[in-house]
């Protein structure tokens, strides 16, 4: 770990706590698939958890985030409800959206989690959009928009941050860039892969992190967040991380023919789960996994134990009242 790591043990507890109940309820989710009591596709954030951690630490409750299909770690990062993140998985009336949303339009506004979208890119504006309102209401919040390198190609983002740049929203642009828009690699889709200079030609500072070590994801937010919240305009971070699971599923996809399992050796061995925990005496660590556990075990039985929603339910929320 670098020098941005917090000489406050409480914050690296929060934040091995965030990791480590990420990690393992999306380890829970991928045991739980083949046995079709989870009724959403997963695209799990398995190897990615500390863009989230790193980013969602250095926010205030009461900001909002955005994020994208692949986003249970941004929902329990912000502090979703993972009895709710748990239901709507097994399409149950408990779930945060009443079990019609699935995995990839994960919701709690209580927390900041704004409506997740399964459509590429379209984080970006919805963000920007929340980020106007945000700038009207005055009271300093500011909204992040999580979205991965496949997103950046699609036209809404350039026209976002002409139009963040041009308003000074109070939006935070985080991408997670895992090097693949689903299979295909960005040497590939990108003529250079310079994309903070991209960003910058709106105006907009960006800076890049070629690692995912979540204290130094921590620091960047922190300094980018103070920036907003002065009135100066949007911040741009590209975080360089790796997912190590199949793009959607539960399984591995090293024999598919588009990544080999060498590449996934270096992000391995920087484990940001582990190496936080490694901060951490035997027994704080030890309590910390334990509550993890109990949580994770309670909110899969309060989702197999909730109702399925009700008939009528197909009818709600269909036309505005």
């Amino acid at each position: 770990m670098s020098g941005n790591v917090p000489a406050d043990p409480a914050i690296i507890a929060r934040v091995y706590r965030s990791l480590r109940l990420i990690r393992r309820t999306e380890e829970e989710v991928a045991r739980l698939y083949p046995s079709d009591k989870i009724k959403s596709p997963v695209h799990l954030s398995i190897g990615q958890e500390s863009v989230a951690v790193g980013v969602c630490d250095a926010l205030n409750d009461d900001d909002i985030v955005s994020a994208t299909y692949r986003g249970h770690a941004g929902y329990l990062a912000k502090g979703g409800d993972l009895n709710q993140m748990m239901a709507e998985l097994y399409g149950k009336g408990t779930g945060g959206a009443g079990g019609k949303a699935g995995s990839m339009h994960l919701v709690d506004m209580s927390a900041g989690v704004m409506g997740m979208s399964a459509v590429v890119g379209t984080t970006v504006p919805i963000a920007a959009g929340y980020a106007f309102a945000l700038k009207t209401e005055g009271k300093g919040r500011i909204a992040v928009s999580f979205f991965g390198d496949g997103a950046t190609e699609e036209g809404v983002f350039a026209e976002t941050l002409n139009f963040a740049s041009l308003h000074k929203l109070p939006v935070l642009f985080v991408c997670e860039n895992n090097g693949y828009a689903i299979h295909s690699p960005i040497s590939s889709r990108w003529a250079t892969d310079r994309l903070c200079e991209r960003v910058e030609t709106y105006g907009i500072p960006a800076k890049k992190l070629e690692n995912d070590e979540v204290f130094a994801l921590r620091a960047a937010t922190e300094e980018a967040a103070a920036v907003i919240r002065n009135g100066d305009g949007p911040q741009f971070l590209e975080c360089m991380t790796y997912r190590w699971r199949e793009h959607v599923g539960p399984g591995e996809d090293y024999d598919d023919g588009y990544r080999s399992r060498a590449e996934l050796e270096p992000w391995l061995a920087a484990d940001q789960v582990a190496k936080t925990g490694d901060m951490l005496d035997d027994d704080a660590r030890q309590t910390i996994d334990d509550e993890v556990e109990s949580l994770i075990a309670a909110a899969i039985d309060f989702a197999e134990q909730s109702p399925w929603p009700e008939p009528e339910e197909l009818f709600s929320h269909v036309f505005a009242e």
